[in-house]
């Protein structure tokens, strides 16, 4: 299952890998294909100071923990999305907030599910009917699931 993960995924991953949504990117790639835009990895480094503060990470420890979800997550380049997708994720996010165009883009490109704990985003694009989104609750339940079928076969 191909999943498109938004920043607020990204950086609660980063703040708290034992929460679930840290958990789900860290463990739940073995079940999921997770996708997200380039240009997340610099916005990221641009808070690292702020990350720092918040968590108490040394640099070492974010370094380690910006690498360990870094390498769970597939950073697409955004040049790879065509003008059309992108002008119609503008048209889809600009009464919402248009700095998650390139995620809807991306998933759209992709046809997968857009993760977001972003409720603006999320009431937003259902009252326009847009259906492809996941969250938090489901993928979880999808992960404890194929996880027990896993755990089943091996015995």
């Amino acid at each position: 299952m191909k999943i498109v993960v938004d920043s607020n995924i990204v950086f609660s991953a980063i703040l708290n890998t034992q929460s679930n949504i840290g958990q789900l990117i860290i463990n739940g790639s073995q079940f999921f294909n997770f996708y997200t835009v380039g240009l997340l990895k610099n916005e990221i480094l641009e808070h690292k100071t702020k990350i720092l503060k918040i968590t108490g990470f040394n640099d070492l420890q974010f370094s380690e923990i910006f690498e360990l979800i870094c390498n769970k997550i597939h950073f697409v380049d955004e040049i790879l999305l065509s003008n059309n997708e992108i002008n119609k994720a503008f048209d889809l996010v600009s009464d919402i907030d248009e700095d998650d165009a390139l995620f809807v883009a991306l998933n759209n490109h992709l046809t997968a599910y857009l993760w977001t704990g972003d409720k603006k985003l999320i009431n937003g694009l259902h009252k326009k009917h847009y259906s492809h989104l996941i969250t938090t609750d489901d993928i979880f339940k999808i992960f404890l699931e194929k996880s027990l079928k896993k755990q089943l076969k091996r015995k």
